[in-house]
């Protein structure tokens, strides 16, 4: 897993437009969403994928209705394609869910 070139980061971040860039080894995205519950099961969505298919865990947190994820490779000490790649896995779980 190689840590990606801040022109990778940039060209990354432009795909994911709702993604922010926290530092040099941080991407973060906040999800609203209409109730607890359905940020609840998002997040079960996640855990879900993030351990039984990727084994690369974001961080996440549940503030009421907002789900906020923040992701990074510590192998890498930084961003990888990996990080992109479910940052978009995300997503796509995001546009399926009851908002």
């Amino acid at each position: 897993m190689e840590r990606l070139t801040e022109e990778e980061i940039t060209n990354g971040l432009e795909k994911l437009p709702e993604w922010k860039r926290l530092d040099e080894k941080w991407i973060e995205r906040k999800y609203r969403f209409k109730n607890f519950l359905a940020g609840v099961s998002y997040v079960n969505q996640i855990a879900d994928y993030a351990e039984n298919e990727k084994h690369h865990h974001p961080f996440i947190s549940i503030d009421y209705k907002v789900v906020t994820l923040k992701i990074s490779s510590w192998q890498a000490k930084g961003l990888t394609a990996l990080d992109f790649e479910m940052a978009g896995h995300f997503d796509e779980l995001y546009d399926q869910a009851e908002k």
